[in-house]
């Protein structure tokens, strides 16, 4: 921390690309990918630089006004917390809602592009035979299904093209839950983030609370950053007794350090701490489509607030300067993790989503729509920020979060 001369405000400069070490990276993990992203942004970006996914000439079908999009993720870690509550609980059910992680980390990423319509899916599930049984794998299966049917009775075509079952023991110790998606789609509906410049509004929406189409309360965790959400708050409990769920070459300080049980009350929810945690991933798909619909071109941008949380945004528009200064109060899970971690604001917000998971970027005299729009689906939404030109000398992005007296600027 250093003073910036402005009475007693606090800013934190945080650079991404040092890789600075902190409770994350201890664990194995990173919240910049930067050794990735030195690979991956030499490449290709295809027809659109800019866009949130890389999209492609249309080799499925080969229609010249159309393109194509495909995208890989999973459920992460989360699938773990899954198998905990499983393995204490008998739950198999728990394992439906990590379906739900796995697809909505595809097909939310793939909505930032504007692709909803004629969506294929394929989920690929690397387990232990021993310890994660048939009837569990049932469970995720009917998830996968019964999760698109909710998304078609909503209006998004998005069907299941099958997928596959691996044993691999000796990969892993429990499970690994991974989707992907394509779609084929028209060129002109692509939302192009490299619209994104300074004098936009940015438009934040709640990942917590219970839209229209959830049935239990949302805790707005998602699907990032849950290895370090399940060793800050899980006890020793778990280290003794479910050696199989982490990583032996990670310090010992850093292994399920937490205060609590997953049955264990969340300090300021109606939720369990373990309820909060697989909490299934909030889908915003029929509000980007309704969105997209209402705003056409005003909306210059989405942004799904995934891996990198807060920071995510930087990576889109060019010389912009992303401020953050009217963020929605973290919810209870995040708190309790940075209560009882002691994690840095910088870190929590490098890693968590804080509140809200989509980005909408728009003129301001069009946000009021976009709060109207997603308050339509029981989601809140709230001006969360705006951007400026960048204020650096080569003009990068980079982004500004304001919380009370701290300032945190990452780039």
């Amino acid at each position: 921390m250093v003073s910036d001369g402005q009475g007693d405000k606090q800013v934190v400069m945080v650079r991404l690309m040092q890789g600075t070490q902190n409770r994350y990276n201890q664990r194995g993990v990173s919240s910049s990918k930067e050794e990735v992203h030195k690979v991956v942004d030499q490449m290709d970006r295809g027809l659109f630089p800019g866009a949130f996914c890389k999209i492609t000439d249309d080799l499925l079908t080969g229609r010249k006004e159309c393109c194509n999009v495909i995208h890989s993720d999973g459920a992460g870690t989360k699938s773990i917390l899954g198998y905990l509550w499983y393995r204490e609980t008998g739950d198999a059910s728990v394992f439906k809602g990590i379906a739900q992680d796995s697809l909505v980390m595809n097909l939310d990423d793939l909505a930032c592009v504007g692709a909803w319509d004629n969506v294929m899916i394929s989920s690929t599930v690397n387990r232990n035979a021993r310890n994660f049984p048939g009837e569990v794998l049932a469970s995720l299966i009917e998830g996968t299904e019964e999760f698109l049917q909710t998304m078609r009775d909503l209006g998004i075509s998005v069907y299941s093209g099958g997928g596959e079952t691996a044993d691999v023991g000796d990969l892993t110790g429990t499970v690994a839950v991974d989707s992907c998606a394509v779609a084929v789609m028209e060129r002109s509906r692509v939302i192009d983030n490299a619209k994104i410049c300074p004098g936009l509004a940015i438009v934040g929406l709640s990942s917590s609370g219970q839209a229209t189409y959830e049935q239990t309360e949302n805790s707005g965790i998602g699907s990032n950053g849950l290895t370090s959400a399940r060793h800050e708050l899980l006890s020793k409990h778990y280290f003794e007794n479910y050696p199989e769920t982490f990583d032996p070459n990670t310090p010992e300080e850093y292994l399920y350090c937490g205060p609590h049980r997953m049955s264990d009350s969340l300090p300021g929810s109606p939720m369990s701490v373990g309820q909060a945690l697989l909490s299934p991933t909030r889908t915003y798909l029929p509000v980007a489509k309704t969105l997209s619909e209402q705003l056409g071109e005003h909306l210059q941008g989405l942004v799904h607030c995934s891996g990198g949380g807060q920071t995510k945004c930087m990576r889109f528009g060019t010389g912009v300067h992303h401020i953050k200064d009217n963020l929605f109060s973290p919810p209870p899970l995040f708190a309790e993790i940075q209560k009882v971690s002691g994690t840095s604001d910088e870190e929590m917000h490098q890693v968590y989503n804080m509140g809200h998971r989509l980005e909408a970027y728009c003129p301001p005299d069009q946000a009021d729509l976009v709060i109207e729009i997603a308050q339509s689906f029981g989601i809140d939404a709230q001006v969360v920020g705006r951007t400026e030109t960048s204020n650096r000398p080569d003009q990068s992005n980079h982004v500004t979060i304001q919380r009370g007296e701290i300032e945190l600027t990452y780039g």
